[in-house]
């Protein structure tokens, strides 16, 4: 365990970007075996691998190169680490960012998931507004502790590691029909 923690730490330093994609495909990944397996009650006969690959494609393709993008500029927006700084970021993130990034994510999920620019949409108004009021009662404390505790550079993992539980919300959210 600890050769694999070294292993990501060094890729991390080396391709920041490759190692925050990756981490947020396996991630997404298992939020939604977490979803099929624990919400659903799949089963492993029931489980639908496909579904499993498009919500880790979301996350290597779009989650982790926009979340880990977001942060660096973030950063570069609001410079600082201080409670204030933390306060303010947390504002901007879920004020700003978080809305639209959600938005997006259930439009690629629905793409994904074979549905008309139509049913996506009808979709999308279903969903959003109570994915969006989910949001803002898990991530607010955590994004002032992430943006006051943790470096740039670990963010979108820890953020991560509290999505599994998010991102398998978002997974039943998303591929409920």
């Amino acid at each position: 365990m600890a050769a694999l923690w070294r292993g990501c730490g060094r890729l991390l330093a080396r391709r920041p970007a490759a190692a925050q994609a990756l981490t947020a495909g396996a991630l997404m990944g298992a939020g939604d075996v977490i979803a099929q397996q624990l919400v659903e009650r799949r089963g492993l006969q029931g489980h639908h691998g496909i579904r499993t690959m498009k919500m880790m494609a979301i996350g290597f393709c779009f989650v982790g190169p926009v979340v880990g993008g977001w942060y660096k500029i973030l950063d570069q927006l609001i410079p600082g680490a201080t409670k204030v700084v933390a306060v303010k970021k947390m504002v901007l993130d879920q004020g700003g960012f978080a809305p639209c990034f959600l938005g997006c994510f259930l439009a690629i999920t629905g793409a994904m998931n074979g549905l008309s620019v139509e049913e996506n949409w009808s979709k999308i108004q279903q969903d959003y507004t109570d994915a969006l009021l989910t949001n803002y009662c898990i991530w607010p404390p955590v994004q002032i502790a992430n943006f006051y505790f943790v470096p740039l550079k670990h963010r979108l993992a820890v953020v991560q590691c509290v999505a599994i539980v998010w991102n398998c919300y978002l997974s039943w959210k998303a591929n409920r029909m």
